[in-house]
């Protein structure tokens, strides 16, 4: 392996590292906490190497953490030249309407089941797994209207009504 690979291959590692202790932070978890729930399966010391790109996750680990965090497992891959995953960078938030994502979890329906898979491919597309709360911005608003069969205005209501809102 030429020098040239070597450092490749250490970046990749770092910036999969950086993304997983983001997905970790963005849920709130310290590494002992991880260790913990996970009975012991993700070892703080050895999650914290992952991070800090010390050591090198297998692929069945990396899916394993994936689960664990419940994320999809590309999110924790870099893209081809090596930066964080598409659709990383923020949008300014326009709105204060939020969704309860564990009452949304929980409800049953066609219009319960549109919106889980509306916010799951937000939470993709913003890389924003805190799994308990998304912020809706304007065009989130209009979408779900629409889903909905409500104008923008009502949306904030029916979201009200529905108990996620």
């Amino acid at each position: 392996m030429t020098e040239d690979e070597d450092q490749q291959r250490e970046h990749y590692g770092r910036v999969v590292g950086g993304r997983l202790r983001q997905i970790r932070r963005q849920k709130k978890l310290s590494l002992q906490e991880v260790e913990s729930i996970s009975d012991q399966e993700f070892k703080a010391s050895v999650l914290g190497a992952y991070e800090r790109g010390e050591r090198a996750i297998s692929v069945p680990r990396l899916h394993r953490l994936a689960l664990f965090y419940r994320v999809p497992v590309d999110q924790l891959l870099p893209g081809d030249d090596g930066s964080a995953p598409e659709g990383s960078d923020r949008e300014r938030v326009v709105t204060s309407t939020r969704i309860d994502i564990a009452v949304l979890e929980g409800l049953e329906g066609s219009d319960a089941e549109m919106l889980r898979r509306y916010v799951r491919m937000i939470q993709v597309q913003r890389q924003d797994f805190n799994g308990r709360v998304l912020t809706i911005r304007r065009d989130d608003v209009r979408a779900i209207a629409c889903m909905l069969g409500v104008s923008e205005d009502q949306a904030g209501g029916r979201l009200a009504e529905l108990g996620i809102g």
